[in-house]
């Protein structure tokens, strides 16, 4: 199942020198969408007073058109895979005008605060997770997904 954020905007802190939005905020806008899609799941700020919570280990973005000031998105998020301690999770940024600007892929663990340690999620949680997986022919643009940096010789 695929979950698509509310329209975000492209706000004039943002904007760096070249006039296009500077690369750090794609990944504010990637976070802000999962913090949506995290509280259907069960990881909002009160699962973190659980003493559990999730850091990202991995995350992988490909940009593929500039976003400028003013630009209204909205951001998809998708779980390829998981397992119960880890999500493997693709996200997308649509503009508007129907164009993907960015894709990211991530990898996820469930943490036990008191280690802190890498531990499986609680059962209600997994049901969750398991909500938001997409089926293999759901996920969009496969060639971005397990994709690696370097050069193909």
């Amino acid at each position: 199942m695929a979950h698509t954020s509310s329209v975000k905007t492209v706000l004039p802190e943002w904007i760096d020198f070249n006039g296009h939005m500077n690369m750090a905020y794609y990944n504010v806008l990637f976070d802000t969408a999962v913090d949506e899609v995290y509280a259907e799941i069960g990881f909002g700020p009160a699962y973190q007073k659980t003493g559990f919570t999730t850091y990202v280990a991995e995350f992988h973005v490909c940009y593929l058109q500039e976003l400028k000031l003013g630009d209204r998105v909205k951001v998809s998020f998708q779980v390829v895979d998981f397992d119960e301690k880890r999500i493997h999770t693709y996200q997308e940024i649509w503009h508007e005008d129907g164009w993907c600007a960015a894709t990211a892929e991530g990898m996820v663990l469930h943490v036990d605060q008191s280690g802190p340690r890498v531990a499986p999620m609680p059962p209600q949680i997994l049901e969750q997770v398991k909500r938001h997986r997409a089926a293999p022919d759901d996920l969009p643009d496969t060639a971005r997904i397990g994709r690696r940096i370097g050069f193909k010789r």
